[in-house]
């Protein structure tokens, strides 16, 4: 228990400790707002502009889940099928690895170009989070005990059987990580996307509200809109580490080891 308190308690102090400064600050030397906001005047556009900024990141939640849901059928298909065909590994891999290694910040104003906004900001969540999830699986399908796999095969089990029962549940943590990845990288992704859509003069998400109240210098609401991606991405990681440790908790080590 004073693990977990500790756990808890410290980064909350840390917190509480950087907003006080930050106060502190801004007040000794008289700052002004289109420089830089107290943390009280951020809080108070938070709640002003609510609804605006609410709307914007529904937008921009909507095209992380849809990013981060073609990324992980996508991926994990793809890897179950270089695993076991081998020819698609040796024609796609190489592909994807380009994919991975392109800046999305280059890719995304070509985007923008040639497809409709909303399926451009959607494409370049996807383009991020997409590798790995299939570079994980991949390994996680690739590393099963050759002597687990000779076992099965010599009890008569079927390539499907190996597949199944086998390669995809030893393959699960690599999986969940590539996951946990993934879930960070499309928001980065969308985010790269709607500032390149703000800088066009389109876009609706969040992303598109920071680049549009850097034009107006209205920097109070950019640090609002900052705050709620900021806590978007912290939900995405806990949620998907949460879904990780439910689905390993009862037989992997790194799950057993930390729930104690």
């Amino acid at each position: 228990m004073s693990t977990r308190a500790l756990r808890i308690g410290l980064p909350i102090l840390v917190l509480a400790i950087v907003i006080a400064l930050w106060q502190a600050v801004v007040n000794a030397f008289a700052i002004p707002p289109y420089v830089l906001p107290g943390p009280g005047l951020v809080l108070a556009t938070l709640i002003a502009d609510g609804g605006l900024l609410w709307r914007s990141l529904l937008v921009t939640l909507t095209i992380i889940f849809e990013g981060f849901m073609l990324a992980a059928v996508g991926g994990i298909v793809l890897a179950v099928a270089f695993n076991q065909w081998r020819v698609v590994e040796y024609s796609l891999y190489p592909y994807a690895v380009i994919l991975q290694v392109t800046p999305v910040v280059a890719v995304a104003p070509l985007l923008l170009i040639y497809l409709p906004q909303p399926l451009a900001v959607l494409a370049c969540a996807w383009i991020v989070a997409f590798f790995p999830v299939l570079a994980n699986t991949t390994l996680g399908l690739n590393s099963v005990d050759h002597n687990l796999a000779d076992l099965f095969r010599l009890y008569g089990a079927t390539r499907r059987q190996v597949l199944w029962e086998l390669k995809l549940p030893s393959a699960l943590p690599h999986m969940l990580a590539g996951l946990k990845i993934a879930g960070g990288l499309s928001l980065i992704g969308a985010v790269v996307a709607e500032i390149a859509a703000g800088s066009a003069g389109a876009g609706s998400g969040l992303a598109y509200r920071i680049a549009e109240s850097g034009y107006r210098l209205n920097i109070p609401r950019m640090f609002a809109a900052l705050l709620l991606l900021s806590i978007a991405g912290i939900v995405i990681f806990f949620a998907l580490s949460w879904l990780s440790d439910l689905m390993l908790r009862r037989w992997h080590e790194s799950a057993v080891a930390s729930g104690g």
